[in-house]
């Protein structure tokens, strides 16, 4: 697991608005990708973008292919669904990259599936793994959470794109920011479970569902009970069982943190997912 160091984003300079000087390509065009693109559209010098899907441009230059999207790109940005959809969109455009290319990774992987992404890359390519915090209208209005990590020079590059979409805090060195996103979404996802099970305690104790649900709310869980109540939220069932599941992937956080509730929260969650 590598060393977490948290730098406020205070840190850098702010360059929101900056024009994005390098030929920028898109990669995954789902709920949190398209919103991200859009956001660069008309500020990085050249857009494209891909989607395994394809049509789902809204009207963005369109790529037919990984290697067509990346191909004289200075700067490639992926969001996908789990670590076998990066290695598998990686896989076709590996070999396409240039000698000074950045590729931004965005998805939620962990740091293991960074590292052996990185392990991968081309002589003189760098990564930056940067995933986010926060739902779809978060990253259409630019104030998502981005947990950076990186080698400092690939950071300072990384940064203008990144406060694109919203507040970066810059973890540390190469899978940082995948850790951090692990432990974060672990410690979110449980905790909302736990708040489901204890409002389901309440109920078989007689306690009023209204009384239960203020009283959470007035004590220590209070922002979780917020984020148990919000209507904004767009993040499907699916994701988060993976999520858990890459938090069981660590040995230290698996011992701690599996054994207690993460393993039955993702059983929960795939149930919920299954069942649609």
């Amino acid at each position: 697991m590598p060393d977490i160091r948290l730098s406020p984003a205070s840190a850098a300079p702010s360059v929101v608005g900056m024009e994005i000087t390098e030929r920028v390509a898109v990669l995954g065009l789902g709920r949190m990708g398209l919103p991200l693109a859009r956001r660069l559209d008309g500020t990085a010098r050249e857009l494209t973008v891909w989607n395994r899907t394809p049509g789902r441009a809204g009207g963005l230059t369109e790529a037919a292919s990984p290697e067509e999207a990346v191909h004289g790109a200075g700067v490639v940005v992926t969001m996908l669904a789990d670590p076998a959809a990066v290695a598998e969109v990686a896989d076709r455009f590996r070999p396409a990259l240039a000698p000074g290319t950045l590729w931004i990774d965005m998805s939620s992987i962990g740091p293991a599936a960074v590292a052996e992404q990185r392990d991968r890359l081309p002589h003189g390519v760098d990564l930056v793994d940067a995933p986010v915090l926060g739902s779809v209208d978060a990253a259409a209005a630019g104030s998502l959470v981005v947990y950076a990590g990186g080698e400092d020079p690939a950071l300072d590059r990384a940064q203008p794109l990144l406060e694109r979409f919203g507040r970066v805090v810059r973890c540390g060195g190469p899978g940082a920011g995948a850790a951090l996103k692990v432990v974060m979404m672990g410690a979110v996802v449980t905790s909302v479970t736990v708040v489901g099970e204890a409002l389901a305690v309440a109920e078989r104790l007689g306690v009023p569902a209204a009384q239960a649900r203020r009283a959470l709310a007035a004590g220590p869980l209070a922002g979780v009970m917020a984020r148990v109540d919000s209507t904004d939220a767009d993040f499907p069932i699916r994701l988060a069982a993976k999520d858990l599941a890459l938090a069981g992937g660590g040995p230290v956080f698996a011992a701690a943190l599996a054994a207690l509730l993460a393993d039955p929260a993702r059983a929960e969650l795939d149930l919920a997912a299954a069942a649609g």
